[in-house]
């Protein structure tokens, strides 16, 4: 836990902010024995507006390229105020990418797996090619080219990366024990290929394809769902 200028160290002497030495006398105490309050520090700034603008450079630049200085800068805050505040840059970044997770990822909903695949496609279509924010998905983009000293950020993006897999052969998997897909259908390979095609809109969206243009690599991906089980 960060201390606050306000928070006294224990050991310091010397301080002006030490106890009133004798025959100074105590500063006077409230009704009811209360204390008077010492000063506050708080806060110069809005943490939660700094963390949406942390999000929109990373998401914009990735991970290793973002800076501490061209963070602040953005931010309109001191590095000090940025380490009191979330840490570090690598917990400013998992900080950013929860805050993503919360307001960007689309819920896998529908009645059976062809929809709600279909269903995310389509969202993300839009989504990526949305001119209010970034193009494509931080989750896949911003740890693309990361160093050494920055492999714990790529694999806890890879690692969600593969929670989304695992999702979608999930779903796969209960229309074939449902009997809506055939027997030798492999959930795995099929979620595979569906997460290649939400990659590779990624990029087209972070190379200028038009949602247009995704809307159609969307429903080119759902020809290759296989014929459901006739009865």
């Amino acid at each position: 836990m960060t201390l606050s200028s306000s928070e006294k160290r224990p050991g310091n002497r010397g301080r002006s902010d030490a106890s009133p030495a004798a025959g100074q006398g105590a500063a006077p105490a409230r009704r009811g024995g209360e204390r008077a309050a010492g000063p506050r520090t708080r806060r110069g700034f809005d943490r939660d507006k700094a963390l949406a603008i942390a999000l929109e450079e990373f998401w914009t630049y990735g991970y290793e390229t973002t800076s501490i200085a061209s963070l602040t800068k953005a931010m309109g805050i001191n590095p000090p105020s940025l380490y009191a505040a979330f840490g570090d840059k690598q917990r400013l970044f998992h900080e950013a990418v929860e805050l993503y997770r919360s307001t960007r990822v689309a819920p896998l909903e529908g009645p059976d797996a062809r929809t709600a695949i279909a269903a995310l496609l389509e969202h993300l279509a839009a989504d990526y090619t949305d001119p209010r924010h970034p193009p494509g998905c931080l989750i896949i983009t911003a740890a693309t080219n990361c160093g050494p000293g920055s492999q714990e950020v790529k694999a806890r993006l890879r690692e969600l990366r593969e929670a989304t897999k695992a999702s979608l052969a999930a779903r796969v998997r209960e229309d074939v024990d449902g009997g809506r897909l055939p027997p030798d259908t492999d959930p795995e390979a099929l979620a595979t290929f569906y997460a290649a095609v939400v990659q590779g809109m990624n990029q087209q969206a972070c190379d200028g394809a038009s949602r247009a243009t995704l809307e159609a690599v969307a429903r080119s991906a759902m020809l290759a769902w296989p014929a459901a089980e006739r009865p």
